[in-house]
């Protein structure tokens, strides 16, 4: 019997973007990306008192009898704007719907912007009035939070730390507000399947209830627990595709509580930023040579995000 102690899992980094000089921040958020797909960040400089204020309208607006949010039903736009009900969401390749409900905030352009068509207009509860500008204010400051992460992850690729900027510049980054009621003890399913996400980073404010889980080189489910107002980051398919599997984009999944939080709802918010909708994601030359050649063909993000969202549900093929 091999009774040699067995070597404890490797834990997702937390990284602060204030107590650490922009260049180790980049090295850093990199290795962190390349041995996990996931990063950890505090000190990110998002307004507390606004993302206190978002939580409980988060909270409001879930609240709302059934077919109040109804009203805003987001089927008719492909589920990037208003209300999506419970159990409509699929993972990609899953057997079973997931067990949420979500909000979608996004980008408002002028009429007559040619990206205009890519992004319908956002829709707002008028049950509460405080929701839109409120939501707008946050939109901006994960824009914010984001840009900075972005900048770091172009330094660690030996990019121009503004190379992102024009690539995102009306990019079209979706607030999604979730919600996962509690959990019958007979429920089938997960709360979320396993699944990888689309854009080209998502930025979550982490959850007062725990379940989210990331899948590890070796296989194993790894725990993401954000110490509380750090944001954990993780690589989506459009930057996957952009370093040609250089940053990974890795499954995740948010679990069932145990038996004795069945009964708690459990609340979280994702940004999930993207390209603007003409950018044309092609491997960038750094990341491809003979040893590793391109593993996907150019596509472009609309392009990308129609295939996705067809995928888990939300755009009928």
């Amino acid at each position: 019997m091999n009774n040699m102690p067995q070597p404890e899992p490797a834990q997702v980094p937390i990284l602060s973007m204030a107590d650490m000089a922009k260049a180790d921040f980049a090295q850093a958020l990199g290795r962190s990306f390349q041995r996990f797909g996931f990063a950890m960040v505090r000190d990110h400089g998002m307004d507390e008192a606004l993302i206190d204020q978002c939580w409980a309208l988060s909270r409001r607006f879930f609240d709302l009898p059934l077919d109040a949010k109804q009203r805003h039903d987001a089927a008719a736009n492909g589920g990037q704007r208003g209300y999506t009900a419970f159990g409509r969401e699929i993972a990609k390749d899953a057997d079973e719907n997931d067990l949420k409900e979500f909000w979608h905030i996004g980008r408002d352009l002028p009429t007559g912007d040619p990206l205009a068509a890519a992004m319908p207009p956002n829709v707002w509860p008028l049950e509460i009035a405080e929701f839109r500008p409120a939501f707008i204010r946050l939109y901006a400051e994960f824009e914010r939070a984001g840009a900075a992460l972005l900048s770091a992850i172009a330094l660690y690729l030996g990019l121009d730390e503004h190379w992102f900027d024009q690539a995102t510049d009306k990019g079209n980054s979706i607030l999604r507000l979730l919600h996962y009621p509690p959990v019958s003890p007979a429920a089938s399913g997960v709360r979320a399947a396993a699944h990888e996400d689309i854009n080209l980073i998502t930025l979550l404010l982490g959850a007062e209830e725990g379940g989210l889980e990331l899948k590890d080189r070796d296989g194993n489910w790894l725990p993401v627990v954000p110490p509380p107002g750090a944001l954990a980051i993780n690589v989506g398919d459009m930057l996957q595709r952009l370093t040609n599997h250089r940053l990974p984009s890795t499954s995740h999944r948010v679990v069932n509580p145990p038996p004795e939080r069945r009964g708690v709802s459990r609340y979280s918010m994702p940004f999930f930023l993207h390209l603007r909708p003409d950018f044309l994601i092609e491997p960038l030359p750094q990341c491809t040579d003979e040893a590793h050649p391109r593993r996907d063909p150019p596509i472009t993000a609309h392009d990308y995000l129609m295939e996705r969202l067809r995928d888990i549900g939300l755009v009928k093929a």
